[in-house]
């Protein structure tokens, strides 16, 4: 097992029964937070600059976390035994980790910025606590066929070529990170995983952003969100996979601050 100390901007904080990592980003005190949910293989590392650049670039405050188990945050045990994550993981980070954190933090009404699984994580906990916004990139709302062929080569990959190097730097427990994510997605349990009918409680404003090119989930999966979430915005993004931070930047900045600024006119 691999261990890396955490970069200096970062400290751990007590979240339920876990230490969690975590990264505040300095802002405007009169602004809501921007807090930022990672991918399923993510952690506040692989986020690289770009959630202090748009911070800065926008002038709000920003907080990233590492969930448990990724980054420099506890990590889980015997993610491949008794600690395997059941179908309902994302609903837990949601609903019990994510709003603990919040008030730990001492952070009411965030504007929730999330990535893939940190956009799924997102939405529901949007459909059940109050939100000043929610901003999605690359959300799961259903499973499809091409997001598992997409895992298991990403399986692949990380057994026999090059992604467990490339995570390592990332996860202090980079087995346990890949795991825990990558078992439950290809497990059967999870192959029915649908919230589009839970989210359609979401009554903040809403962005919802897929790259065309996404190899991990089609444009319908942000079609469904607009289906049941009426005042949704969709952007979709040419020549973007599944990253539209690494991708796309520019025009995933012009679409954040166009949708924030429009946000402040109306609050």
């Amino acid at each position: 097992m691999q261990h890396n100390a955490a970069p200096s901007s970062t400290r751990t904080v007590p979240v339920l029964k876990a230490q969690l990592e975590v990264r505040p980003i300095d802002g405007p005190s009169d602004r809501p937070t921007l807090v930022f949910l990672h991918e399923g293989l993510g952690s506040v590392a692989l986020w690289r600059d770009w959630p202090v650049q748009l911070c800065e670039r926008l002038g709000y405050p920003g907080l990233l976390y590492s969930r448990q188990g990724y980054g420099h945050s506890d990590p889980r045990p015997d993610v491949r035994g008794s600690g395997r994550l059941q179908p309902d993981y994302m609903h837990h980070e949601a609903l019990q980790v994510l709003p603990a954190l919040l008030r730990h933090m001492a952070i009411e009404r965030p504007v929730l910025i999330g990535h893939s699984d940190g956009g799924t994580i997102a939405l529901l906990h949007a459909a059940h606590h109050p939100v000043t916004a929610c901003i999605v990139m690359a959300p799961h709302v259903m499973v499809e066929d091409v997001s598992i062929r997409s895992i298991e080569a990403a399986r692949d990959a990380f057994e026999q070529g090059p992604l467990r190097q490339r995570l390592a730097s990332f996860h202090a427990d980079v087995d346990g990170a890949f795991w825990q994510w990558n078992d439950i997605w290809l497990s059967p349990a999870f192959r029915h995983y649908d919230i589009r009918k839970e989210i359609s409680a979401i009554r903040a404003p809403l962005l919802a952003i897929q790259g065309e090119g996404d190899p991990y989930g089609t444009l319908a999966q942000i079609d469904e969100i607009a289906a049941v979430v009426p005042q949704a915005q969709l952007v979709k993004l040419p020549e973007c996979g599944h990253s539209p931070h690494r991708d796309q930047r520019g025009q995933l900045d012009q679409a954040i601050e166009k949708f924030l600024f429009t946000l402040s006119k109306t609050a």
